[in-house]
């Protein structure tokens, strides 16, 4: 082998080496991109999320950007088509992306919460609607079509108790966020609506309804409802981090305490795509699927 021979096989692997060291650097995470559904205002979702990105950030040694989408289908498209990383879902947006993608969104993370969630259907105290079978005849709001604790999980539990909404209501509307449905009841444009219990509760904390004009006549039985989801294609490694991140958030150490509180979490917990299989059957039987 001449000498001239000898460095080019050298130079050739040189090059390879640097190659794929150049294909490594340019894959390697650099910013970790995270959205939510937009349950509430877009100024809400930014002050509930930016504290728990920050933490992340310190947690993985990356760049969290977090950014609002405009509505539910939009947070199913992001996460499917890789647009973003991590993704805040309800139970129901989560099933959608599942099937979406053909099975590649993983669930990783839910709220202690979320293994027992429910609904709450809301009247002004003076209306007459004390069950929901009063609630016939009348204008009803839902929050957005793909919100599990403001569409899906309520529309299942009124046709348990035998009302098909699109028969027995004098109209329904789709308010998009829990707090639009509030308001929406509060100000007489609808009868009646259902939301999140856990947006209600803090609407009721906070002093922003009037449980005296407006309250809760019927809570659901529990379900499985919000999760953090990746998609299948993430690194593991990189998954595994998030998720011990947020199991990680404890409420005895004050910063995390203040973002569990903004994520109306007690603590965050495991979850696994099995939990979310009563949601699937419950939407193909009230044919949202």
């Amino acid at each position: 082998m001449t000498n001239t021979f000898f460095s080019q096989l050298v130079s050739m692997a040189l090059a390879g080496l640097l190659a794929m060291s150049s294909i490594s650097v340019s894959h390697a995470q650099t910013t970790l991109r995270v959205t939510t559904i937009p349950e509430e205002a877009a100024t809400e979702q930014v002050r509930k999320f930016t504290p728990l990105a920050s933490y992340l950030e310190k947690q993985l040694g990356i760049k969290v950007q977090f950014t609002p989408v405009t509505d539910y289908p939009a947070a199913v498209e992001a996460l499917v088509n890789k647009k973003v990383d991590l993704v805040w879902f309800g139970g129901f947006t989560f099933v959608q992306a599942s099937i979406r993608s053909g099975g590649k969104i993983v669930p990783i993370a839910q709220r202690e919460e979320d293994t027992r969630f429910q609904s709450v259907f809301i009247a002004k105290t003076d209306s007459g609607i004390k069950a929901l079978a009063d609630m016939k005849g009348k204008q009803v709001s839902f929050g957005s079509q793909s919100s599990t604790s403001g569409h899906l999980m309520p529309r299942s539990f009124l046709l348990q108790a035998k009302i098909d909404p699109e028969k027995d209501f004098k109209r329904i509307a789709y308010s998009g966020a829990h707090d639009a449905t509030i308001a929406s009841v509060v100000s007489g444009k609808v009868d009646a609506a259902a939301l999140d219990i856990t947006v209600w509760r803090k609407f009721v904390a906070e002093n922003k309804v009037n449980t005296q004009d407006v309250n809760v006549f019927f809570t659901t039985a529990p379900y499985f409802n919000y999760n953090w989801s990746v998609h299948a294609d993430m690194p593991a490694d990189l998954r595994e981090k998030i998720k011990a991140a947020l199991l990680a958030l404890s409420p005895t150490q004050p910063e995390h305490a203040e973002i569990l509180k903004l994520n109306r979490a007690t603590r965050y917990v495991p979850t696994t795509p099995e939990n979310y299989k009563g949601l699937e059957s419950a939407a193909r039987s009230a044919g949202l699927l």
